[in-house]
Protein backbone atom coordinates (compact mmCIF):
# COMPACT_ATOMS: atom_id res chain seq x y z
CA UNK A 1 0.00 0.00 0.00
CA UNK A 2 1.41 3.39 -1.14
CA UNK A 3 1.16 5.66 2.04
CA UNK A 4 2.00 9.45 1.52
CA UNK A 5 1.58 12.26 3.15
CA UNK A 6 0.44 15.06 0.59
CA UNK A 7 -0.51 19.10 1.54
CA UNK A 8 -3.87 19.65 -0.19
CA UNK A 9 -5.26 23.56 -0.55
CA UNK A 10 -9.03 23.61 -0.16
CA UNK A 11 -11.35 26.90 -0.10
CA UNK A 12 -14.67 26.69 2.04
CA UNK A 13 -16.79 29.56 3.63
CA UNK A 14 -17.38 28.64 7.52
CA UNK A 15 -18.46 31.25 9.96
CA UNK A 16 -16.46 31.72 13.45
CA UNK A 17 -17.98 32.99 16.52
CA UNK A 18 -16.31 36.40 16.76
CA UNK A 19 -15.64 37.74 20.41
CA UNK A 20 -18.80 39.84 19.84
CA UNK A 21 -21.26 37.28 18.99
CA UNK A 22 -19.65 35.56 22.10
CA UNK A 23 -20.84 38.47 24.09
CA UNK A 24 -24.25 38.42 22.58
CA UNK A 25 -25.15 35.03 23.29
CA UNK A 26 -23.86 34.69 26.68
CA UNK A 27 -26.19 37.90 27.65
CA UNK A 28 -29.06 35.89 25.92
CA UNK A 29 -29.07 32.68 27.60
CA UNK A 30 -28.32 34.75 31.52
CA UNK A 31 -30.93 34.91 33.73
CA UNK A 32 -32.55 38.55 35.02
CA UNK A 33 -30.37 38.47 38.17
CA UNK A 34 -26.87 37.19 36.72
CA UNK A 35 -27.40 39.68 33.53
CA UNK A 36 -28.29 42.41 35.98
CA UNK A 37 -24.92 41.30 37.58
CA UNK A 38 -22.73 41.23 34.46
CA UNK A 39 -23.90 44.96 33.37
CA UNK A 40 -23.04 46.11 36.63
CA UNK A 41 -19.50 44.76 36.41
CA UNK A 42 -19.71 46.42 32.40
CA UNK A 43 -20.30 49.47 33.75
CA UNK A 44 -16.93 49.15 35.80
CA UNK A 45 -14.98 48.13 32.87
CA UNK A 46 -16.65 50.60 30.18
CA UNK A 47 -16.47 54.22 31.47
CA UNK A 48 -18.64 55.78 28.38
CA UNK A 49 -21.56 53.29 30.32
CA UNK A 50 -23.78 55.21 32.83
CA UNK A 51 -27.00 54.06 34.61
CA UNK A 52 -30.38 56.12 33.89
CA UNK A 53 -33.70 55.89 35.05
CA UNK A 54 -35.23 56.38 31.47
CA UNK A 55 -34.85 54.30 28.45
CA UNK A 56 -31.50 53.26 26.84
CA UNK A 57 -30.05 56.23 24.44
CA UNK A 58 -28.09 54.71 21.35
CA UNK A 59 -25.49 57.21 20.49
CA UNK A 60 -24.91 57.68 16.82
CA UNK A 61 -21.83 55.76 15.47
CA UNK A 62 -20.23 55.41 12.23
CA UNK A 63 -22.40 53.86 9.38
CA UNK A 64 -19.77 51.85 8.68
CA UNK A 65 -19.18 50.01 11.75
CA UNK A 66 -23.31 50.54 12.29
CA UNK A 67 -23.40 48.06 9.33
CA UNK A 68 -20.93 45.99 10.48
CA UNK A 69 -22.56 44.83 13.79
CA UNK A 70 -26.07 44.41 12.02
CA UNK A 71 -24.32 41.79 10.24
CA UNK A 72 -22.77 40.69 13.23
CA UNK A 73 -26.80 40.02 14.19
CA UNK A 74 -27.41 38.53 11.16
CA UNK A 75 -24.47 35.59 11.99
CA UNK A 76 -26.34 34.52 14.70
CA UNK A 77 -28.71 32.26 12.92
CA UNK A 78 -26.41 31.60 10.00
CA UNK A 79 -23.87 30.23 12.63
CA UNK A 80 -26.23 28.11 14.54
CA UNK A 81 -27.45 26.81 10.85
CA UNK A 82 -23.59 25.97 10.09
CA UNK A 83 -23.39 23.56 13.13
CA UNK A 84 -24.50 20.31 13.48
CA UNK A 85 -27.96 20.00 15.90
CA UNK A 86 -26.18 19.03 19.70
CA UNK A 87 -28.36 18.41 22.23
CA UNK A 88 -25.99 19.10 25.50
CA UNK A 89 -25.20 22.39 23.48
CA UNK A 90 -28.99 23.42 23.93
CA UNK A 91 -28.59 24.05 27.51
CA UNK A 92 -30.22 21.16 28.80
CA UNK A 93 -31.06 17.64 26.61
CA UNK A 94 -33.94 17.32 24.74
CA UNK A 95 -34.73 14.00 27.07
CA UNK A 96 -34.89 16.72 30.06
CA UNK A 97 -38.68 17.30 28.56
CA UNK A 98 -39.59 14.11 29.97
CA UNK A 99 -38.53 14.57 33.52
CA UNK A 100 -41.50 15.59 36.19
CA UNK A 101 -42.48 18.92 36.49
CA UNK A 102 -42.49 20.86 39.66
CA UNK A 103 -43.99 24.01 40.11
CA UNK A 104 -41.74 27.02 41.19
CA UNK A 105 -43.54 29.30 43.72
CA UNK A 106 -41.89 32.58 43.96
CA UNK A 107 -39.91 33.66 47.02
CA UNK A 108 -39.10 36.80 48.11
CA UNK A 109 -35.18 37.95 46.48
CA UNK A 110 -32.87 37.64 49.19
CA UNK A 111 -29.59 39.73 49.78
CA UNK A 112 -26.88 38.54 47.13
CA UNK A 113 -23.39 37.53 47.77
CA UNK A 114 -21.93 40.12 45.56
CA UNK A 115 -24.06 42.81 48.37
CA UNK A 116 -22.56 41.17 51.01
CA UNK A 117 -18.91 41.46 49.34
CA UNK A 118 -19.28 45.05 48.15
CA UNK A 119 -20.34 46.51 51.38
CA UNK A 120 -17.44 44.89 53.24
CA UNK A 121 -14.98 45.87 50.06
CA UNK A 122 -16.08 49.88 50.27
CA UNK A 123 -15.45 49.72 54.21
CA UNK A 124 -11.79 49.06 52.98
CA UNK A 125 -9.64 52.35 52.91
CA UNK A 126 -8.58 52.06 49.30
CA UNK A 127 -7.63 54.28 46.10
CA UNK A 128 -11.11 54.45 44.09
CA UNK A 129 -9.17 52.43 41.41
CA UNK A 130 -8.99 49.56 43.25
CA UNK A 131 -12.38 49.91 44.38
CA UNK A 132 -13.25 49.54 41.08
CA UNK A 133 -11.22 46.69 40.47
CA UNK A 134 -12.39 44.52 43.44
CA UNK A 135 -16.16 45.10 42.13
CA UNK A 136 -15.13 44.36 38.54
CA UNK A 137 -14.05 40.76 40.06
CA UNK A 138 -16.91 40.44 42.66
CA UNK A 139 -19.27 41.04 39.80
CA UNK A 140 -17.63 38.00 37.99
CA UNK A 141 -17.53 35.40 40.63
CA UNK A 142 -20.15 32.65 39.98
CA UNK A 143 -22.53 30.90 42.43
CA UNK A 144 -19.79 28.95 44.37
CA UNK A 145 -17.99 32.35 44.83
CA UNK A 146 -15.02 31.23 42.80
CA UNK A 147 -13.58 33.66 39.77
CA UNK A 148 -13.21 31.68 36.62
CA UNK A 149 -11.27 34.73 35.09
CA UNK A 150 -7.62 35.43 35.15
CA UNK A 151 -5.82 38.53 35.96
CA UNK A 152 -4.53 38.94 32.81
CA UNK A 153 -8.18 38.89 31.17
CA UNK A 154 -9.61 41.63 33.92
CA UNK A 155 -6.63 43.78 33.37
CA UNK A 156 -7.08 43.93 29.52
CA UNK A 157 -11.04 44.50 30.22
CA UNK A 158 -10.30 47.14 32.67
CA UNK A 159 -7.03 48.72 30.79
CA UNK A 160 -5.12 48.23 34.19
CA UNK A 161 -1.77 46.31 35.03
CA UNK A 162 -1.80 42.84 35.57
CA UNK A 163 0.43 43.42 38.69
CA UNK A 164 -2.22 45.32 40.41
CA UNK A 165 -5.27 43.28 39.48
CA UNK A 166 -3.44 40.46 41.12
CA UNK A 167 -2.74 42.92 44.45
CA UNK A 168 -6.52 43.53 44.73
CA UNK A 169 -7.97 40.63 44.41
CA UNK A 170 -5.45 38.67 46.75
CA UNK A 171 -4.93 42.00 49.74
CA UNK A 172 -8.95 43.15 48.73
CA UNK A 173 -11.59 40.22 47.38
CA UNK A 174 -9.60 37.29 48.97
CA UNK A 175 -9.97 38.66 52.21
CA UNK A 176 -13.45 39.09 52.32
CA UNK A 177 -15.88 36.84 54.10
CA UNK A 178 -17.13 34.25 53.80
CA UNK A 179 -13.25 33.26 53.03
CA UNK A 180 -12.66 31.10 49.95
CA UNK A 181 -14.52 34.12 47.75
CA UNK A 182 -12.05 35.43 44.81
CA UNK A 183 -10.35 31.84 44.22
CA UNK A 184 -9.20 30.58 40.83
CA UNK A 185 -8.84 26.47 41.98
CA UNK A 186 -9.64 24.90 44.65
CA UNK A 187 -6.09 24.55 45.84
CA UNK A 188 -6.53 28.38 46.10
CA UNK A 189 -9.72 28.45 48.23
CA UNK A 190 -8.33 26.04 50.46
CA UNK A 191 -5.44 28.25 50.75
CA UNK A 192 -7.49 31.42 51.22
CA UNK A 193 -9.30 29.84 53.72
CA UNK A 194 -6.67 28.14 55.75
CA UNK A 195 -4.68 32.03 55.74
CA UNK A 196 -7.55 33.40 57.38
CA UNK A 197 -7.58 31.00 59.77
CA UNK A 198 -4.20 31.24 60.81
CA UNK A 199 -2.76 27.91 59.85
CA UNK A 200 -0.22 29.65 56.89
CA UNK A 201 2.60 27.26 57.23
CA UNK A 202 0.73 24.40 58.90
CA UNK A 203 0.58 20.76 58.08
CA UNK A 204 -2.39 21.20 56.18
CA UNK A 205 -1.06 23.57 54.33
CA UNK A 206 1.90 21.61 53.16
CA UNK A 207 -0.18 18.80 52.50
CA UNK A 208 -2.66 21.63 50.41
CA UNK A 209 0.53 22.86 48.53
CA UNK A 210 2.54 19.20 47.86
CA UNK A 211 -0.28 16.63 48.29
CA UNK A 212 -3.32 17.52 46.51
CA UNK A 213 -3.84 13.92 44.34
CA UNK A 214 -2.71 11.85 47.18
CA UNK A 215 -5.26 14.14 49.37
CA UNK A 216 -7.76 13.23 46.80
CA UNK A 217 -7.20 9.64 46.48
CA UNK A 218 -6.87 9.35 50.22
CA UNK A 219 -2.92 8.10 50.21
CA UNK A 220 -2.72 9.19 53.83
CA UNK A 221 0.20 7.24 54.88
CA UNK A 222 2.38 8.59 51.62
CA UNK A 223 1.55 11.39 52.93
CA UNK A 224 2.97 10.81 56.18
CA UNK A 225 6.14 9.02 55.06
CA UNK A 226 6.84 12.22 52.17
CA UNK A 227 6.45 14.86 54.95
CA UNK A 228 8.07 12.55 57.78
CA UNK A 229 5.24 12.40 60.14
CA UNK A 230 3.02 10.21 62.23
CA UNK A 231 0.13 8.99 60.41
CA UNK A 232 -1.73 10.34 63.29
CA UNK A 233 -0.96 14.15 62.48
CA UNK A 234 -1.53 13.34 59.27
CA UNK A 235 -5.10 12.45 59.79
CA UNK A 236 -5.61 15.48 61.64
CA UNK A 237 -4.62 17.77 59.16
CA UNK A 238 -6.83 16.28 56.55
CA UNK A 239 -9.79 16.55 58.99
CA UNK A 240 -8.82 20.19 59.28
CA UNK A 241 -8.82 20.37 55.41
CA UNK A 242 -12.27 18.47 54.92
CA UNK A 243 -13.74 20.94 57.35
CA UNK A 244 -12.99 23.73 54.76
CA UNK A 245 -15.32 24.55 52.35
CA UNK A 246 -14.85 23.99 48.54
CA UNK A 247 -17.91 26.35 47.44
CA UNK A 248 -17.76 29.38 49.86
CA UNK A 249 -20.14 31.61 47.83
CA UNK A 250 -23.03 28.47 48.70
CA UNK A 251 -22.55 29.08 52.31
CA UNK A 252 -24.09 32.65 52.01
CA UNK A 253 -26.17 32.20 49.52
CA UNK A 254 -28.04 29.12 50.90
CA UNK A 255 -30.98 30.23 52.62
CA UNK A 256 -32.05 31.78 49.37
CA UNK A 257 -31.26 28.74 47.35
CA UNK A 258 -35.35 27.95 46.41
CA UNK A 259 -35.55 31.83 45.74
CA UNK A 260 -37.03 32.17 42.36
CA UNK A 261 -36.99 35.82 40.42
CA UNK A 262 -38.90 35.74 37.33
CA UNK A 263 -37.56 36.68 34.17
CA UNK A 264 -40.97 37.20 32.22
CA UNK A 265 -44.67 37.99 33.63
CA UNK A 266 -47.59 36.69 32.54
CA UNK A 267 -50.67 38.35 33.34
CA UNK A 268 -54.71 37.95 31.88
CA UNK A 269 -56.24 41.39 31.09
CA UNK A 270 -60.03 41.49 30.37
CA UNK A 271 -59.81 37.80 29.17
CA UNK A 272 -56.44 38.18 27.57
CA UNK A 273 -52.57 37.19 28.53
CA UNK A 274 -50.45 40.22 28.21
CA UNK A 275 -46.45 38.85 28.46
CA UNK A 276 -43.80 41.86 29.74
CA UNK A 277 -40.03 41.00 30.90
CA UNK A 278 -39.57 41.13 34.42
CA UNK A 279 -36.40 43.86 33.88
CA UNK A 280 -36.88 46.67 36.49
CA UNK A 281 -33.55 46.04 38.39
CA UNK A 282 -31.82 45.93 35.51
CA UNK A 283 -29.88 49.24 35.01
CA UNK A 284 -30.80 51.32 32.01
CA UNK A 285 -27.86 52.10 30.45
CA UNK A 286 -26.48 55.16 27.96
CA UNK A 287 -23.56 56.69 26.74
CA UNK A 288 -21.86 59.57 29.06
CA UNK A 289 -22.08 62.58 26.98
CA UNK A 290 -19.19 63.48 28.72
CA UNK A 291 -17.27 61.04 26.66
CA UNK A 292 -18.76 62.14 23.33
CA UNK A 293 -17.72 65.57 23.53
CA UNK A 294 -14.35 64.38 23.76
CA UNK A 295 -14.30 63.65 19.69
CA UNK A 296 -15.54 66.94 19.00
CA UNK A 297 -12.57 68.60 20.53
CA UNK A 298 -10.97 68.35 17.10
CA UNK A 299 -7.01 68.72 17.92
CA UNK A 300 -7.63 69.43 22.04
CA UNK A 301 -7.59 65.71 22.21
CA UNK A 302 -4.89 63.17 21.53
CA UNK A 303 -5.30 60.36 19.09
CA UNK A 304 -4.68 57.80 21.76
CA UNK A 305 -7.99 59.49 23.88
CA UNK A 306 -10.00 59.45 20.79
CA UNK A 307 -9.22 56.16 19.73
CA UNK A 308 -9.71 54.63 23.66
CA UNK A 309 -13.15 56.60 23.23
CA UNK A 310 -14.29 55.68 20.36
CA UNK A 311 -13.46 52.05 21.07
CA UNK A 312 -15.53 52.11 23.91
CA UNK A 313 -18.28 53.96 21.87
CA UNK A 314 -18.85 51.17 19.84
CA UNK A 315 -18.58 48.49 22.44
CA UNK A 316 -21.52 50.64 24.56
CA UNK A 317 -23.73 50.84 21.74
CA UNK A 318 -23.04 47.35 21.17
CA UNK A 319 -24.10 46.50 24.71
CA UNK A 320 -27.18 48.50 24.44
CA UNK A 321 -28.14 47.08 21.08
CA UNK A 322 -27.89 43.28 22.40
CA UNK A 323 -29.61 44.43 25.62
CA UNK A 324 -32.36 45.42 23.10
CA UNK A 325 -32.38 42.36 21.10
CA UNK A 326 -32.84 39.71 24.16
CA UNK A 327 -35.44 41.74 25.37
CA UNK A 328 -37.30 41.18 22.10
CA UNK A 329 -35.87 37.51 21.28
CA UNK A 330 -37.35 36.84 24.86
CA UNK A 331 -40.75 37.92 24.03
CA UNK A 332 -41.28 36.10 20.72
CA UNK A 333 -40.44 33.28 22.32
CA UNK A 334 -42.83 33.78 25.09
CA UNK A 335 -45.69 34.93 23.29
CA UNK A 336 -45.65 32.01 21.18
CA UNK A 337 -45.65 29.56 23.95
CA UNK A 338 -48.39 31.49 25.53
CA UNK A 339 -50.34 30.77 22.20
CA UNK A 340 -50.03 27.30 21.90
CA UNK A 341 -50.47 26.77 25.93
CA UNK A 342 -53.47 28.84 26.77
CA UNK A 343 -55.68 26.25 27.30
CA UNK A 344 -53.35 25.10 30.44
CA UNK A 345 -53.34 29.03 31.17
CA UNK A 346 -57.31 28.69 31.25
CA UNK A 347 -57.50 25.75 32.45
CA UNK A 348 -54.86 23.58 33.67
CA UNK A 349 -52.00 20.84 33.33
CA UNK A 350 -54.80 18.39 31.57
CA UNK A 351 -54.66 20.83 29.00
CA UNK A 352 -51.10 21.49 27.96
CA UNK A 353 -50.30 20.77 24.59
CA UNK A 354 -47.03 19.37 22.77
CA UNK A 355 -44.26 21.83 21.93
CA UNK A 356 -40.83 21.47 21.34
CA UNK A 357 -37.77 23.51 20.77
CA UNK A 358 -37.93 23.41 17.04
CA UNK A 359 -41.67 24.30 16.77
CA UNK A 360 -40.64 27.28 18.66
CA UNK A 361 -37.90 27.98 16.16
CA UNK A 362 -39.73 27.76 13.29
CA UNK A 363 -42.92 29.52 14.28
CA UNK A 364 -40.51 32.78 15.20
CA UNK A 365 -37.87 32.12 12.55
CA UNK A 366 -35.09 31.28 14.93
CA UNK A 367 -32.41 28.79 15.32
CA UNK A 368 -33.77 25.91 18.06
CA UNK A 369 -30.33 26.67 19.54
CA UNK A 370 -30.95 29.82 20.07
CA UNK A 371 -34.53 29.23 21.60
CA UNK A 372 -32.68 27.03 24.16
CA UNK A 373 -30.56 29.15 25.05
CA UNK A 374 -33.59 32.19 25.75
CA UNK A 375 -35.71 29.21 27.91
CA UNK A 376 -32.56 27.50 29.71
CA UNK A 377 -33.08 28.40 33.46
CA UNK A 378 -35.49 31.03 33.08
CA UNK A 379 -38.60 31.52 34.85
CA UNK A 380 -42.04 33.18 34.03
CA UNK A 381 -44.68 34.10 36.26
CA UNK A 382 -48.64 33.33 35.25
CA UNK A 383 -51.73 33.41 36.90
CA UNK A 384 -51.07 29.22 37.99
CA UNK A 385 -47.84 30.09 39.55
CA UNK A 386 -43.97 30.67 38.64
CA UNK A 387 -42.77 27.90 35.91
CA UNK A 388 -39.17 27.53 34.30
CA UNK A 389 -39.73 27.94 30.59
CA UNK A 390 -38.88 24.45 29.76
CA UNK A 391 -41.59 23.14 31.71
CA UNK A 392 -43.98 24.20 28.85
CA UNK A 393 -42.05 22.04 26.22
CA UNK A 394 -43.00 18.03 26.44
CA UNK A 395 -43.45 15.40 23.51
CA UNK A 396 -46.94 14.05 22.43
CA UNK A 397 -49.02 10.86 22.23
CA UNK A 398 -51.47 10.45 19.39
CA UNK A 399 -55.04 10.03 20.31
CA UNK A 400 -58.03 8.20 18.25
CA UNK A 401 -59.14 11.63 17.31
CA UNK A 402 -55.79 12.29 15.40
CA UNK A 403 -54.55 14.88 17.75
CA UNK A 404 -51.13 14.90 19.39
CA UNK A 405 -51.60 15.15 23.22
CA UNK A 406 -49.01 16.23 25.26
CA UNK A 407 -47.13 13.80 27.66
CA UNK A 408 -47.12 16.29 30.59
CA UNK A 409 -51.05 15.95 30.46
CA UNK A 410 -50.65 12.12 30.09
CA UNK A 411 -48.76 11.98 33.33
CA UNK A 412 -51.72 14.18 35.22
CA UNK A 413 -53.81 11.74 33.91
CA UNK A 414 -52.25 8.77 35.63
CA UNK A 415 -51.71 10.69 38.68
CA UNK A 416 -55.36 11.54 38.89
CA UNK A 417 -55.78 7.15 38.31
CA UNK A 418 -53.63 6.09 40.66
CA UNK A 419 -54.79 8.61 43.55
CA UNK A 420 -58.15 7.37 43.11
CA UNK A 421 -57.42 3.83 42.87
CA UNK A 422 -58.94 1.41 45.29
CA UNK A 423 -55.83 1.16 48.15
CA UNK A 424 -56.58 -2.58 48.50
CA UNK A 425 -56.53 -3.56 44.77
CA UNK A 426 -54.23 -0.69 42.92
CA UNK A 427 -54.28 -0.22 39.40
CA UNK A 428 -51.72 -2.51 37.45
CA UNK A 429 -49.57 -0.64 34.56
CA UNK A 430 -51.43 -2.52 32.27
CA UNK A 431 -54.89 -1.60 33.44
CA UNK A 432 -54.04 2.15 32.91
CA UNK A 433 -52.82 1.66 29.62
CA UNK A 434 -56.10 0.29 29.13
CA UNK A 435 -58.26 2.88 30.77
CA UNK A 436 -56.36 5.60 29.04
CA UNK A 437 -56.78 4.03 25.60
CA UNK A 438 -60.28 3.73 26.47
CA UNK A 439 -60.33 7.38 26.87
CA UNK A 440 -59.07 7.77 23.43
CA UNK A 441 -54.90 7.90 23.80
CA UNK A 442 -52.49 5.35 22.04
CA UNK A 443 -50.08 4.63 24.71
CA UNK A 444 -47.94 1.15 25.95
CA UNK A 445 -47.73 -0.24 28.99
CA UNK A 446 -43.94 0.49 29.07
CA UNK A 447 -44.61 3.98 28.41
CA UNK A 448 -47.32 3.92 31.83
CA UNK A 449 -44.52 2.01 33.60
CA UNK A 450 -42.11 5.33 32.14
CA UNK A 451 -44.12 7.87 33.42
CA UNK A 452 -45.09 6.10 37.03
CA UNK A 453 -41.38 6.10 37.62
CA UNK A 454 -40.96 9.77 36.41
CA UNK A 455 -43.47 10.88 39.26
CA UNK A 456 -41.62 8.77 41.60
CA UNK A 457 -44.42 6.71 42.24
CA UNK A 458 -44.17 3.01 43.29
CA UNK A 459 -45.68 0.02 41.36
CA UNK A 460 -48.76 -1.74 41.95
CA UNK A 461 -47.58 -4.53 44.46
CA UNK A 462 -45.66 -1.59 46.85
CA UNK A 463 -49.01 0.45 46.88
CA UNK A 464 -51.38 -2.20 48.13
CA UNK A 465 -52.67 -1.60 51.16
CA UNK A 466 -54.90 -4.05 53.17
Amino acid sequence: MDMQIRQVMALKQQLVMTPKMQQALKLLQLPVQQLAQTLKAEMISNPLLEEVSEEPVIEEVDPEIERKNDEEFEKWEEYFKSQADDATDYGYARASHEAREEYVRDQPATRSLQDHLIEQLRVQSRPEVELQIGEYIIYNLDDNGLLDMTTEEIAEKLNQPPELVERVLREAVQTLEPAGVGARSLQECLFVQLRAAGQEGSLAWKIVENHMADLERHKFQQIARALKVPLEQVREAVADISALEPRPGQIYSATGARSVIPDLIVERVDGEYEIHLNDRELPRLRVSNAYRKLLGRGNGTSKETKEYVVEKLNSANWLIKTIEQRRQTMLKVMNHIVKVQRDFLDRGIAHMKPLTLADVAEAIGMHESTVSRVTNGKYVQTPRGVFELKFFFGSSLESDGGSDVSSKAVRDRILHLIRNEDPANPLSDQAIADELKREGLKIARRTVAKYREQLKILSRRYRKRV
